[in-house]
């Protein structure tokens, strides 16, 4: 078996200067490995049961949380390093109030010991055509686009954007980014809900659209 990825185009931002296109390498991950395959799995390889297994596992999960909510680190031998990561929900400046308040958990974040690395062993890897690159649309595109959108709705999600252009979600992002700088789209959600209308002027808007 074999390693699936797929070769995508590094974003580059239309103020910088345009080179050679480079490409980078992702994975196309090839399903999931549940809990009870790898329980199965474990079973195999000891004398416990599955049983015996589940409560392990149910167990190491629950140690796993107490020592991470207290900011640490855990590491277990062979399979690598877990550590609670944090972020703001809104911008923090030296004089926000109440500081504390607006920092959350974000993750987990996750390191590989190299035994587990090791136990991956040599791969086989094999490059699959990609179906879901983002479309390479100009600007005007995307605005004509987006104008036939907005007659019909008053507002715009990042996933909306995705389906409207053909794009991934990074590549999304970074379209709706430049169109806020220009003064085309706005946000009247939330920092971490952000929801998308058009200024007035734009898109066959006419008049500005509020919560």
């Amino acid at each position: 078996m074999a390693i699936l990825f797929e070769w995508y185009e590094n974003p580059v931002a239309p103020s910088q200067p345009q080179e050679e296109t480079k490409l980078h390498a992702r994975i196309t991950l090839n399903g999931t490995a549940d809990t009870a395959r790898l329980r199965r799995k474990i079973q195999e390889r000891c004398s416990l049961t599955e049983t015996d297994v589940s409560a392990v596992l149910d167990a190491l999960s629950h140690a796993m949380g107490d020592e991470l909510a207290e900011g640490k680190q855990v590491h277990l031998d062979g399979i690598g390093y877990f550590h609670p990561t944090l972020t703001c929900t809104g911008e923090i400046t030296k004089d926000t109030k109440r500081k504390n308040t607006k920092v959350k958990l974000k993750g987990i974040k996750f390191r590989a010991d190299q035994t587990l690395k090791n136990e991956i062993g040599a791969v086989r890897l094999k490059n699959i055509k990609h179906n879901g690159h983002s479309n390479k649309l100009t600007d005007e595109e995307i605005d004509r686009r987006l104008t036939n959108y907005f007659s019909e709705h008053r507002m715009l999600t990042r996933c909306d954007f995705q389906k409207v252009c053909g794009m991934m979600k990074s590549t999304a992002m970074r379209h709706i980014r430049r169109l806020k700088e220009e003064g085309k789209l706005k946000n009247i959600g939330i920092l971490t809900q952000p929801l998308y209308v058009a200024n007035p002027g734009y898109y066959g808007v006419t008049e500005e659209v509020k919560m």
